[in-house]
């Protein structure tokens, strides 16, 4: 897993965008909001489950997100710290838990 791959799972997905925030943070969008960030920092904060929360964050490597943690956001320090199947999982339910808030008439415009 690098950074290509990231960006080549994050744009599959209907209606993803990607863009830059605070100066240096490659960010992934649906409908503009933010499902994956992450950076040439190296990390990857992600949106997760309750139980995908507690569970991740048990990890090495695996820590809550500073600022948006009680949102349920977790950084995974290195693209090693998961397996591959584990990360088209993962980005693929962030995306989905961002994708479910968005108003029903642009979730319905996204296919």
């Amino acid at each position: 897993m690098n950074l290509d791959t990231l960006r080549t799972i994050c744009m599959s997905f209907p209606g993803a965008t990607e863009g830059i925030k605070w100066e240096d943070h490659i960010c992934f969008m649906v409908g503009e909001k933010m499902y994956c960030i992450t950076g040439e920092w190296g990390g990857v904060s992600i949106k997760v489950t309750p139980e995908q929360f507690d569970e991740l964050t048990e990890r090495e490597g695996i820590t809550p997100t500073a600022y948006m943690a009680r949102n349920k956001w977790v950084t995974i320090a290195q693209f090693d710290k998961l397996r591959r199947a584990e990360w088209d999982l993962i980005l693929r339910q962030s995306y989905d838990i961002i994708r479910s808030k968005l108003p029903k008439k642009l979730q319905n415009e996204l296919g």
